[in-house]
């Protein structure tokens, strides 16, 4: 079973945030694209399952354009990684704080997002 590095790991987890903030679509898939080559989940705790890809479009058509992630902290060890993100609200006061868990293996990724509120 293939593991990404901890640079490769880190280098996704910030790169896609960077293009989130930079408006970059294409830059923004090509990160998930390129750890997920076989295959991607990804839950909202507490809500049904849905296929990931659109979970993806629909965060970006519906979210981007009103979201800045702003990163508190990132935690990886060994094939996992812990985020908490402040997603501030552009051009008002506030955001939402999440929690997001990252477990990588072998170009499968499943990313579990905790929102608070």
């Amino acid at each position: 079973m293939s593991v990404p590095d901890q640079q490769s790991i880190e280098h996704f987890l910030h790169g896609q945030v960077a293009c989130w903030n930079a408006g970059d679509k294409e830059g923004f898939f090509a990160h998930y694209r390129r750890v997920a080559s076989k295959g991607l989940s990804i839950e909202y705790v507490g809500q049904a399952e849905r296929d990931a890809w659109q979970v993806l479009e629909g965060m970006w058509a519906q979210q981007q354009s009103r979201i800045r992630i702003e990163v508190k902290l990132t935690v990886v060890k060994g094939a996992e990684a812990a985020c908490h993100h402040r997603n501030a609200f552009v051009g008002a006061e506030g955001g939402i704080e999440t929690i997001e868990l990252y477990r990588f293996e072998d170009g499968l990724l499943s990313v579990r997002y905790f929102i608070a509120g």
